[in-house]
């Protein structure tokens, strides 16, 4: 039951199933427990999306060669980068709020405005809501949590990819 002995395949369905969970847990807390996501926590819901997309796409595809598992790997880590940059902002924030904090608009009216290229480049800005710490467990917030999970899953990824694996069960 080691992890890291799994095979490719395996270790790539997990993080699949670890984001599955991080975004089903990120969705009870906003329509159980009623605390409402600002628009660092959308984008960072975004990024684990698309890294349980890149998870699931290349445990499905189970490629042989051991180029293909490194750019499965690579895809991985690089959507968790996004997210660490998400999360890590969104923790500096949390931990120096502006001055004045004041409401934004709402994601809605940002990526109208603005497109979504324009709207990443405005919620990297933060508003004051942003900085409100809503929700903690063993003392670090929930966009802690996921800078942690972030760069779990994308160290993951990497060792998945770059793991030596052995190319036959009757080798000396």
């Amino acid at each position: 039951m080691n992890p890291f002995r799994w095979s490719f395949r395996q270790q790539f369905l997990l993080g699949s199933f670890i984001c599955a969970a991080l975004l089903g847990y990120a969705l009870f807390v906003q329509f159980r427990l009623g605390i409402q996501p600002c628009p660092f926590c959308i984008f960072q819901r975004i990024c684990f999306a698309a890294l349980g997309l890149v998870f699931l796409l290349g445990a499905m595809h189970d490629p042989r060669a051991p180029g293909a598992r490194k750019a499965w790997a690579l895809l991985a880590f690089i959507a968790a980068m996004a997210g660490m940059g998400y999360a890590g902002r969104h923790s500096w924030v949390q931990l120096h709020p502006p001055e004045l904090p004041s409401c934004g608009p709402g994601l809605n009216f940002i990526v109208e405005q603005y497109s979504w290229l324009g709207a990443a480049r405005k919620v990297l800005q933060a508003t004051g809501d942003c900085s409100n710490i809503d929700w903690q467990f063993l003392g670090l917030s929930m966009p802690m949590w996921a800078l942690a999970w972030f760069v779990v899953l994308g160290l993951g990824a990497l060792y998945a990819g770059f793991q030596r694996r052995q190319s036959s069960l009757f080798r000396r």
